[in-house]
């Protein structure tokens, strides 16, 4: 398991996989990923503190991962992050969190004391494939909801179900109403979901120019960061 590594294309930053307690939701039916996590804070710890002491601060800035959201990470493991932010002249963060953290989003802000970019994995706006096909639990119903809270939204496209007329509108949402973007093609795992490949490879060539947009990243495999399995 790969668990960092350096982003040097767009928006280059130093990035880590860390460990953390369970997903708070961790029913979402296109995700294995809930399996990287622990019970026991004395293993996630001791393993992060070694992940994070490869952060060398390169250039400034940081996106911390893990297999849930920011705030199932432990109290340790979030001031050691903290301690090497100032240690390594980190000026802005990247996180991840479920919607169901929303209103708790302040109060990371206000521990770490620099600029927070919140990712959010909304997977697509259309709220019955979110909520039903993909058990997202993310009942929100506009985009203006999400940007209230978020600056960054994380698509999925490719999973058998969807539709072109889907994907079409998320992108067309993300590009008029957030900062930044990461669009992840879907890879098969141990779910029982599928892979469209006629749909990914149309959504390939329709959209391949939005490689060339400074502020959207797409993951053609899981593990185009760097970092995972």
């Amino acid at each position: 398991m790969d668990r960092y590594s350096v982003i040097e294309n767009k928006n280059k930053r130093e990035i880590v996989l860390l460990k953390s307690f369970p997903c708070i939701w961790g029913k979402c039916s296109f995700c294995d990923y809930i399996l990287d996590n622990s019970s026991s804070e004395e293993e996630i710890n001791e393993l992060n503190f070694k992940v994070l002491e490869k952060i060398t601060g390169k250039y400034k800035v940081l996106e911390v991962i893990n297999s849930g959201s920011c705030f199932e990470l432990p109290l340790k493991t979030l001031e050691k992050i903290r301690e090497i932010i100032k240690e390594k002249n980190i000026e802005k963060l990247f996180l991840e969190s479920h919607w169901c953290y929303r209103k708790r989003l302040k109060d990371m802000r206000d521990f770490f004391g620099i600029p927070i970019i919140f990712k959010i994995g909304v997977e697509t706006f259309d709220y019955n494939f979110r909520n039903i096909i993909l058990n997202k639990n993310a009942r929100f119903t506009t985009p203006e909801e999400v940007k209230e809270y978020f600056e960054s939204t994380c698509l999925m496209v490719g999973i058998k179900g969807q539709t072109k007329e889907m994907i079409d509108k998320d992108i067309e949402i993300v590009l008029n109403h957030f900062r930044h973007a990461t669009i992840n093609v879907f890879t098969e795992n141990s779910t029982k979901l599928e892979r469209d490949e006629e749909l990914i490879e149309w959504f390939k060539q329709k959209y391949s120019y939005l490689e060339e947009n400074p502020n959207i990243e797409i993951l053609f495999n899981n593990t185009d960061f760097g970092v995972g399995d």
